[in-house]
Formats: C-alpha cells, sequence, structure tokens
C-alpha cells in the first residue's frame, strides 16, 4: 500500500489514531498499541493518541504475538480484552460500547459482533480464555480459540458495517477512501 498500514487515512485520521479513538471512547480503560521493534512513526502516532505502546520483536510470527504481548501487559483485574485490528479502522466508539456492555453483561467467555451473517470485531475475550491465548502449543492463533468457544459466544448484532469492513488491500483502501469522500469521489 506503499505506507504502513497504521499509518493511512481516512478522513484525515490514521488508521492507528482511529482503533485507538473506538477504543478509548467506546470505554476501554487503557489502549495497547503494538508495533514491530523498530516502527518509531506508528509508536509516536499511538502514543500522541494515549496509546500505551508495545514493541513486538517478532511480528512475522503473526497477530498472536501482538495479542499475548496485550494479555502479558494487563492489571490482574482486567475482566477482558477488546481485540481490535487495524485493519478495522471504520469501527466506532459507539460500537465498542454497545460490544463491552455486551460482554459485561453475562456474556460468556467470548462477544463478538456480527453484521448480516458475518463475524467481525472487536471481540471481547474473557479473562477465563487468556489462558488458551497464551498457550505456546497454540495453533491457528486467536481464531483458533474463536472456533473453541463459539457454542458459548455471545453473538451481538451491529448495524454498522464497519464492524466487518477490513481494509488489507490496496484495493479495499481506495474502496473505503473513495465512499467516505464527499460526493463518493476518492
Amino acid at each position: 500500500m506503499g505506507t504502513p498500514k497504521a499509518m493511512l487515512t481516512l478522513e484525515g485520521r490514521t488508521f492507528v489514531k482511529r482503533v485507538v479513538h473506538a477504543l478509548g471512547e467506546g470505554g476501554c480503560a487503557t489502549v495497547h498499541v503494538v508495533v514491530a521493534k523498530g516502527d518509531d512513526v506508528t509508536a509516536a502516532e499511538a502514543e500522541r493518541s494515549g496509546a500505551r505502546v508495545l514493541r513486538n520483536p517478532s511480528p512475522g510470527e503473526g497477530p498472536i504475538t501482538s495479542l499475548r504481548m496485550v494479555l502479558q501487559a494487563l492489571e490482574p483485574d482486567v475482566d477482558g480484552v477488546a481485540w481490535l485490528p487495524l485493519d478495522h479502522p471504520l469501527v466506532t466508539p459507539d460500537v465498542v460500547r454497545t460490544i463491552l456492555e455486551a460482554a459485561a453483561d453475562g456474556g460468556g467467555p467470548l462477544t463478538i459482533p456480527v453484521h448480516g451473517r458475518k463475524r467481525g470485531h472487536p471481540a471481547v475475550f474473557a479473562r477465563t480464555l487468556f489462558a488458551e491465548l497464551l498457550d505456546p502449543g497454540l495453533e491457528g492463533g486467536a481464531r483458533t480459540v474463536v472456533h473453541r468457544h463459539l457454542h458459548e459466544a455471545r453473538l451481538v448484532g451491529i448495524d454498522d458495517p464497519g464492524v466487518i469492513e477490513d481494509i488489507d488491500t490496496p484495493e479495499a483502501y481506495r474502496r473505503i477512501r473513495s465512499s467516505l469522500a464527499p460526493g463518493g469521489a476518492g
């Protein structure tokens, strides 16, 4: 995409700023952003946005390494974690608030937004799942844990397609930028 994904912009705000804002304003007490070791630009943007930065020395091993870093950095009294990848920058604070409230209201070990028939983000993992997520023998990352517990997950219907909008290709980025631009032009 020519720029680190975290630093891509939509409506004048970087992906990292949008995600930090959604989580913080949505009710997360602390927002952690995991950056690759040496990615000082994203780290500075995350810090300016109010996040705590964690530096991942092995990002090539997949997103589970970042999630594990966050889990290990949490205070012992934290009941759960809302996981919102940077490639979901259209999630709003209202959506985060709705998912957190559902999780707090007896959501079980896992709370997931659903738009239409598609599951999205942020997923909220209760503390009861932390040991599984931290298990070094876990294959398939957090997705494996989601599938193991899907039968007991609380699926929350969300009318906002931002929960399923995964911007991970240049084409998706151009499409979203165009749709958000005044008059629909990019």
